[in-house]
């Protein structure tokens, strides 16, 4: 792939036409996980041209599809991996991970046949992951079982301009108020906030205003968290370009390390989001973290290219 940023390209270098002398088009497919949906595209079979840019169209939730994302499925630049995938956010950014997206890839793959594997191994860009797939009893991909990798707690890799080895329960002022930030990276940056009570948390406010703070050269998703218990927390996110999502799998993985880095929460959870629960479990012997949740198809179509 000679310039990701503005070309992607699968195995045949042509996109499919629409008809047989008529404008090109892209085949996709609607997909979500809790609600954080997603315009997933093979390469496979087809190219595009400028990714960011379609990303950008196709995500607008009234000129277009509209998703929190763009999905590109390509073949693998490793040996290691089944399958690639190349994230979009909806303001054109690219995303070096997603965790409910790469769920939705993994359901789409079985059920096309473009890797029917199990654990299925995903290169991104933050390296493989390795998702295992949990069937339902006419074979389709009921869950999926990401492992998410180790959290990256060094500032200088998140990344965030504070000192220290770490920052874990660090004031830090926010519209006039003064917030306790732990910051984590899963493959992408977050930034978590506890709190007693979500009901007073302004997110449309402090959100924008955590992702642009020049604290983060990298943006960041601001997490939002109230812990119900041991290993149940509510959370609410600010995803860096996308705004107010359903659910972020990187970020209740952040949280999930967060949450025992302060010695609230168990290394075992259920994250509670608007969209519905994810498992998150961060293995204390391997230092990785596990993120199980479903993933849903929604329609496929075909958008001009």
């Amino acid at each position: 792939m000679a310039d990701d940023s503005q070309r992607a390209t699968g195995q045949t270098g042509r996109s499919r036409p629409g008809t047989r002398d008529g404008p090109r088009s892209l085949h996709f497919t609607k997909m979500h996980g809790l609600g954080n949906d997603y315009v997933v595209i093979s390469l496979l079979d087809q190219e595009v041209a400028d990714p960011s840019a379609l990303a950008r169209a196709i995500t607008d939730r009234r000129r277009g599809v509209g998703a929190d994302g763009l999905i590109l499925a390509g073949p693998p630049q490793t040996p290691e991996a089944h399958l690639r995938m190349i994230m979009f956010n909806p303001d054109g950014s690219r995303a070096q991970m997603c965790g409910n997206g790469i769920r939705c890839l993994a359901k789409l793959a079985w059920q096309r046949g473009w890797a029917k594997a199990s654990p299925l191994r995903v290169q991104t860009d933050h390296g493989v992951r390795s998702l295992d797939l949990i069937l339902n009893a006419d074979g389709g991909v009921d869950r999926v079982r990401v492992d998410m990798g180790e959290p990256i707690l060094d500032p200088a890799r998140i990344p965030v301009a504070l000192e220290g080895e770490r920052v874990v329960g660090r004031p830090i002022p926010v519209a006039g108020r003064t917030l306790t930030m732990t910051c984590v990276s899963m493959g992408n940056p977050h930034a978590v906030f506890f709190v007693p009570d979500l009901q007073g948390v302004p997110l449309a406010t402090w959100g924008p205003l955590i992702e642009h703070d020049p604290r983060f050269p990298q943006r960041v998703n601001a997490h939002f968290v109230q812990v119900l218990a041991p290993d149940l927390v509510r959370m609410i996110t600010w995803e860096r370009g996308a705004g107010i999502t359903s659910a972020c799998g990187t970020g209740a993985s952040a949280v999930c390390v967060a949450g025992v880095l302060n010695g609230l929460i168990d290394r075992k959870i259920t994250a509670e989001l608007a969209g519905g629960h994810l498992e998150i479990e961060w293995d204390p012997q391997s230092n990785r973290v596990f993120m199980t949740g479903p993933a849903v198809e929604v329609f496929t179509g075909c958008w001009p290219g």
